[in-house]
């Protein structure tokens, strides 16, 4: 059963176009992801479906309301997590938890128990009479998350949940949305950049430049990459990939240098049994290979596919944020 169904949906600012016309549906109970770079659409198809933003065109219906026309009920049917932390850093985590059951209308003999639940399954139980502010990051991600699971949502929103985080505290975070999902089946939607953070979704929307180019399980979207992944550096990577399309017929790419002034920081290209092709390589190409790497592929490897590019780095926008937040507060 799905409880999102995206139809058509378009989202113009002005001239810029950020989501293009795109479709997908979520089925109740999974957790599902949109993996895609800065400005690929992410956060602007969720405020949508979170009603802080309404579309240009197309529909948008969640939990069986359409998000423009029914709004309240939706808000009533969503847990948000945004990218930057929204909690009062000068109230306790219980008393920001009080502060949303009350703005949720949960009834006031039920929240005591289900503060004392959703503070139990994030592992805050002993640190929630202390202020937000004496928090780590990463103990304010999990109290973001229980402030979301307070008033049972059907659908639980992570913008980016981890961002920011070292990678110890994102698994962390992650054991405890997997906890969520088994113990209360709640759907999860969440955008990310980070690719093994994607690997965590039941399945996974891959958009770029506000279309999704695939979507599909991470084992099915990883089957797409064709044998295994080399990737070579040389002396000239420019004159040894056009060698290696010549000599050896492959689909070669350049992967683009993060440092400035440098064309190239390898060459990469997929090649079935890629440990019985590496020795005729080295025999037979006349190329100054400085280094060799042979891989299983990944959702980089995926997204650069499909993409014809590396995912980009993400930076979370403060101030687009804070237009959401008060946009919603005016609601």
């Amino acid at each position: 059963m799905s409880i999102i169904e995206v139809n058509n949906l378009t989202k113009k600012f002005g001239d810029i176009e950020a989501v293009k016309g795109i479709s997908f549906k979520v089925e109740e109970g999974e957790v599902f992801g949109f993996l895609g770079p800065n400005g690929a659409g992410k956060t602007t198809t969720i405020n949508i479906l979170c009603t802080l933003l309404n579309p240009t065109s197309g529909e948008a219906v969640l939990n069986n309301f359409n998000v423009v026309n029914n709004p309240n009920e939706v808000r009533r049917s969503i847990g948000l997590v945004f990218q930057d932390p929204s909690l009062d850093e000068r109230l306790t985590a219980r008393e920001n938890l009080e502060f949303h059951a009350m703005i949720y209308n949960v009834p006031r003999s039920e929240r005591n128990e289900r503060i004392k639940n959703v503070l139990e399954m994030v592992e805050l139980s002993e640190r929630q009479n202390d202020l937000v502010r004496n928090y780590s990051g990463g103990m304010k991600r999990r109290l973001e998350i229980a402030r979301g699971l307070l008033h049972y949502p059907k659908v639980l929103f992570l913008d980016e949940p981890t961002i920011g985080l070292d990678p110890q505290t994102r698994n962390h975070i992650w054991t405890h949305i997997r906890e969520l999902k088994k113990k209360e089946n709640v759907t999860v939607f969440l955008t990310t950049h980070y690719m093994d953070e994607a690997e965590n979704c039941s399945r996974i929307a891959v958009i770029d430049y506000g279309e999704i180019v695939a979507l599909d399980t991470p084992s099915n979207l990883k089957a797409q990459v064709g044998g295994d992944v080399l990737t070579l550096k040389t002396g000239n990577d420019e004159i040894a990939a056009l060698r290696l399309k010549e000599d050896f017929g492959l689909d070669v790419k350049l992967v683009p240098s993060e440092s400035e002034g440098t064309n190239s920081s390898g060459i990469y290209f997929e090649i079935e049994n890629g440990d019985k092709f590496i020795p005729k390589l080295i025999k037979e190409a006349d190329l100054n290979i400085l280094s060799i790497n042979l891989r299983k592929p990944t959702l980089d490897d995926v997204f650069l596919k499909l993409t014809g590019h590396a995912i980009r780095e993400e930076k979370a926008d403060v101030s687009t944020f804070h237009r959401a937040h008060m946009r919603m507060g005016r609601r």
